[in-house]
């Protein structure tokens, strides 16, 4: 009997990166646990709502849909023999429950039977909407198109590929500088060691860190938009192959940008962060790209890693200015676009997994 062929997918790795976000999002804000004498598992048999509306419909129909569908493509693509549709319901329903029932120690949160059924009926239509494409043969047909353009090992740099645009949609000091964390964290770190003898200890900085100059801010600009294309050329196939992701990724970046800005000052706005600066980068990048283009796969990821080292040592060991800070307050103040603060994770955290990432290939050529 042949074995069955499992093949690598770009689905698992965004499946288990959404089912995060919906732990952190479901128990947001993290905060007040208190216990209320009621199993948690009790508003199963509570009676249905009386008052709910089609928004809540809708969002927890739509919220649980990805999860079932990237559930479902990955076990088309890796486990066919599995009943995906089944096992994505299955899935959504313990992974609801949990969540629900945690949410009863939550004193902002009201958990709810008709959420937790509209959840896995999201869930359920969302595995069908997958199969609905592999029955069509429309996952056979994006099977074939990524054989022809990538490399089989795909999955991971694509799956950062598709985080890198939502990374973007929170303000940046620097535009398409992620990672800038030092300065917050250190302010953190001090607010928590406040009135123990452990801030003594702690090495204070003699001088204030100071803005970029605007060569370091092209810089910082130019290997912002290059590292998803380095990324990029060490998976894909052929050299014409390389322009196109490359230009799909640098116009990605920038609509990305420029929906955060209409977000952030308005749609007349949307374009105003093109400083000279950021203008200057924009073209540095795609003079990079094209050059870099003609490396082999494995020097644009040494490329990518020593860039993005050098990127963020630039970008903490400088400041935000002021005009940055009253952006982020106006972000921090809008709960929809930032979703409970994931955005802003995602912005200062993608940079440190893009560098694992690296690493780990470039110390382990073999692993995927």
């Amino acid at each position: 009997m042949r074995k069955p062929t499992w093949r690598k997918t770009t689905a698992w790795p965004l499946f288990w990166l959404y089912a995060v976000l919906i732990v952190y999002a479901s128990l947001y804000p993290f905060e007040n646990w208190r216990f209320q004498g009621l199993v948690s598992w009790s508003f199963l048999t509570a009676p249905w709502p009386r008052y709910w509306t089609g928004f809540d419909v809708f969002s927890n129909v739509l919220g649980y849909a990805p999860l079932g569908f990237l559930l479902a493509l990955a076990v088309h693509r890796s486990r066919r023999h599995w009943p995906a549709v089944t096992l994505a319901a299955l899935v959504a329903a313990g992974l609801s429950l949990a969540m629900e029932s945690l949410q009863m120690f939550l004193p902002v949160r009201v958990p709810s039977n008709l959420d937790w059924v509209l959840n896995v009926g999201g869930a359920w239509a969302g595995a069908v909407v997958a199969r609905g494409l592999a029955w069509a043969g429309l996952l056979e047909r994006w099977g074939r198109f990524r054989d022809r353009w990538f490399e089989p090992e795909a999955s991971g740099p694509l799956a950062l590929l598709a985080l890198w645009p939502l990374a973007l949609l929170f303000p940046a000091p620097v535009p398409f500088g992620l990672g800038h964390v030092f300065e917050r964290v250190e302010t953190t770190w001090i607010e928590w060691l406040q009135d123990t003898p452990w801030l003594d200890w702690w090495p204070v900085r003699t001088a204030e860190l100071q803005p970029l100059l605007p060569l370091t801010e092209t810089l910082c600009v130019a290997i912002g938009l290059l590292l998803p294309c380095l990324l990029a050329f060490g998976v894909v196939r052929r050299r014409p192959q390389r322009w196109v992701v490359a230009g799909l990724c640098l116009a990605a970046g920038l609509l990305a940008s420029a929906l955060s800005a209409a977000l952030t000052y308005g749609p007349v706005h949307a374009w105003g962060w093109i400083s000279p600066e950021v203008f200057m980068g924009l073209v540095w990048a795609l003079v990079g790209a094209a050059l870099l283009s003609l490396c082999p796969p494995r020097l644009c990821w040494v490329l990518a890693l020593a860039a993005l080292v050098l990127q963020l040592s630039l970008l903490n060991s400088a400041s935000a200015d002021v005009y940055f800070s009253l952006t982020l307050q106006t972000w921090e103040q809008g709960r929809f676009i930032r979703f409970h603060g994931l955005i802003q994770w995602l912005g200062w955290l993608w940079p440190y997994a893009l560098l694992v990432y690296l690493v780990r290939r470039l110390s382990w050529p073999g692993l995927s």
